[in-house]
């Protein structure tokens, strides 16, 4: 299970409150888009606001991971060096 602790300990996502992000909109789409890092929308319906090209990352990784032993192999794949890497795709 991935540690979401530790990747919130290095990043502080940005803030704003529904009227400033309804003022702001052109500029944060902007900004999520070149930054690669989400925003966070407060308020009554609180949301996040993310890069189109994020999500469909998001969704993708989502996607893979609930392959059985996708996972498995990823992480064992990481562990070997490049010249011992197989050319063959096993699933």
């Amino acid at each position: 299970m991935m540690n979401h602790h530790k990747f919130y300990q290095h990043y502080i996502m940005h803030t704003v409150n529904a009227t400033t992000a309804r003022k702001q909109i052109f500029q944060l789409l902007e900004e999520v888009n070149l930054s690669h890092h989400p925003v966070s929308i407060s308020g009554k319906n609180p949301a996040i606001l993310v890069s189109e090209a994020d999500w469909r990352d998001i969704q993708e990784t989502l996607y893979l991971l609930n392959i059985p032993g996708m996972r498995d192999s990823v992480i064992e794949g990481m562990a070997l060096p490049p010249d011992q890497c197989s050319d063959e795709v096993k699933w």
